[in-house]
């Protein structure tokens, strides 16, 4: 009796097709600025610029199933140091950025150690709170130009901020995949996520491994948001300290996928497109948010693992209504 031959396939093998994909993809976005116009870099950085915040919610909202609904205060945080370092204390561009996403991460340490204690929603009203609070704080303060909002020297370079944009996004998604994918933090996270009680019980340290998440989320949107004022040239509180910052932040990875990898890209790219999109056909109507808003709806009804949960259709791909509220349930703290 001869034993049937089965093909083993060496790791190395079937990485190939995906680092064959990741060279491919790495390639296109090296050379998109001399391929496209204008208009469409300006398109390419917008989507790379949220696909970073994006991936950032993702680290404390999907990994660790802690809602944050402030996350847009470390981007205005972020704007706001960028420019008065550079227009008042003469900073250069680089350190503007560094101490953007230092004084970030710092922030949400001391504000992650009394709130990520709290239970329920509680975290989720923190959170929104302090984005709030820092909005209101912009707008009276002399140095950030109060309501009227701060200008920062002039830089004409699309092609500079597109790569500086592609290169912090790459290094969000490297970070996570290295930290949250392929290490022992990562997979504490998802303990605590899936049962905080049982983390605590096996002897994870709970409340630092949150707080660490929640700092390592922070920094990010701190260097983009110092990235996007340069950029910008202009910026006042609404624009970089509104609520909807994070509300689209939230929305992109809801739409992705909450708790996977590629998710918060694929949102980001979906939504910005759309928006983008519907802004060429219909102005400055606002009726993109219409339609983003019922996409929401379905995926929150539906398909609660987003579009990457539907293709991989392993995790809880289409559920009935009843279904998809228990599974918000189980993996998000509210």
């Amino acid at each position: 009796m001869t034993t049937p031959a089965v093909e083993v396939r060496s790791p190395a093998r079937s990485a190939a097709p995906r680092l064959t994909l990741g060279a491919l993809l790495a390639t296109a976005l090296l050379l998109l600025p001399f391929t496209v116009s204008s208009f469409w870099i300006r398109i390419a950085t917008e989507v790379l610029l949220w696909a970073g915040l994006a991936q950032s919610w993702n680290i404390i909202g999907g990994y660790t199933g802690y809602l944050s609904f402030g996350h847009g205060a470390f981007f205005g945080l972020g704007a706001y140091v960028t420019g008065i370092g550079m227009t008042v204390l003469g900073w250069p561009f680089p350190a503007g950025l560094a101490v953007s996403g230092v004084l970030a991460a710092a922030l949400a340490a001391a504000i992650g150690y009394p709130t990520l204690r709290l239970r329920g929603a509680y975290f989720a009203i923190a959170t929104w709170a302090f984005g709030e609070m820092l909005r209101q704080v912009a707008t009276v303060l002399e140095v950030t130009g109060g309501a009227f909002g701060m200008r920062l020297p002039p830089f004409l370079n699309l092609p500079f901020f597109y790569y500086i944009t592609l290169g912090t996004s790459t290094l969000v998604y490297v970070t996570t995949y290295l930290l949250l994918e392929r290490s022992p933090f990562g997979y504490k996270l998802l303990a605590i996520r899936e049962h905080e009680e049982a983390a605590e019980m096996v002897g994870v340290n709970t409340v630092g491994v949150k707080i660490n998440a929640f700092a390592l989320s922070a920094f990010f949107p701190g260097v983009l948001g110092g990235i996007y004022a340069y950029w910008l040239t202009y910026i006042h509180p609404d624009s970089v300290l509104g609520g909807i910052i994070t509300d689209l932040m939230v929305v992109m990875v809801f739409l992705g996928g909450m708790g996977t990898f590629w998710g918060p890209l694929l949102g980001a790219f979906l939504v910005q497109l759309v928006s983008r999109s519907l802004w060429l056909v219909w102005g400055e109507s606002t009726l993109y948010l219409v339609i983003i808003g019922a996409a929401i709806c379905i995926v929150v009804l539906f398909m609660p693992g987003g579009i990457v949960g539907l293709l991989e259709g392993r995790r809880a791909p289409l559920l009935a209504p009843r279904a998809a509220w228990r599974w918000w349930r189980e993996r998000v703290r509210w």
